[in-house]
């Protein structure tokens, strides 16, 4: 029986989460609370929201858990071409922060890999657009001649970032703000970042399964660590990537004759 959890009342211990062999691995508790400070107690615990309309808040703790080491991203060979491209194009570029509520929108009705809807509910974009605004939720955006073309939603707390959703109006538009997320990891300190679940893409790109267990060791560390100094993103992050520094480098200049 999944415990039913009052606004006053702690989340319950993960080690309480249904089993694999369950009807709902990973399913910890039920509730009604979605304020800051309920989710800023999950996620530092390693917990997150996910359900459905007309569902109560269900509470997750999956075990193993999807997670994305940013020194272990794969850059394919077209996807070094495809950011190449963007970083040498004018009107091509990345922001942070500057269009949140879009991007949640644009995520809310894009469903997840292997899901035929959406996981982000009405509810869920209320709560994660008032975290925003108290700084713990982050959008990484990429530009294209001044239109929003695609991006992602995150989770910041000390040196540990959480990723959420992802949406792309352009082909490749959310791989290339995955890239510039890993990248501006790297530049901030940012060893790991949690992606929830297993799906082919994500294994893809260098992410892979860890016991809950070991997860919660390194979020225990990571979250005590000092906040990202900032949110923004300038060209010369790009050249964290191995396979993009050279593009990454600032355009030479030469002195008139």
């Amino acid at each position: 029986m999944v415990p039913w959890i009052e606004t006053d009342e702690p989340l319950p211990p993960t080690a309480l989460a249904l089993g694999p062999h369950s009807d709902a691995p990973g399913l910890l508790a039920a509730g009604r609370d979605l304020s800051n400070t309920r989710l800023e107690e999950a996620y530092r615990r390693g917990i997150f929201p996910w359900f459905s309309p007309g569902q109560p808040v269900l509470w997750w703790s999956p075990s193993p858990r999807m997670v994305l080491p940013v020194q272990d991203f794969k850059v394919s060979r077209s996807l070094r071409k495809t950011l190449r491209r963007f970083i040498a194009t004018p009107g091509c570029e990345v922001r942070m922060d500057t269009a949140f509520e879009r991007v949640i929108a644009a995520c809310s009705s894009t469903p997840r890999e292997g899901q035929a809807g959406t996981w982000i509910v009405p509810a869920m974009v209320q709560a994660y657009t008032a975290w925003h605004r108290a700084g713990r939720v982050h959008s990484v955006e990429t530009w294209i001649d001044g239109e929003l073309a695609g991006g992602l939603y995150c989770v910041g707390i000390g040196r540990m970032v959480f990723g959420e959703s992802m949406f792309a109006h352009r082909t490749d538009a959310s791989k290339i703000a995955l890239a510039a997320l890993v990248a501006h990891c790297r530049a901030q300190g940012v060893a790991l970042i949690d992606c929830q679940q297993n799906t082919q893409h994500l294994a893809s790109l260098g992410a892979h399964e860890v016991s809950r267990e070991r997860f919660e060791e390194h979020l225990a560390v990571a979250t005590a660590l000092p906040e990202v100094a900032h949110w923004s993103y300038h060209r010369s992050t790009w050249s964290q990537l191995p396979a993009l520094s050279e593009a990454a480098a600032p355009p030479a200049t030469t002195d008139a004759p």
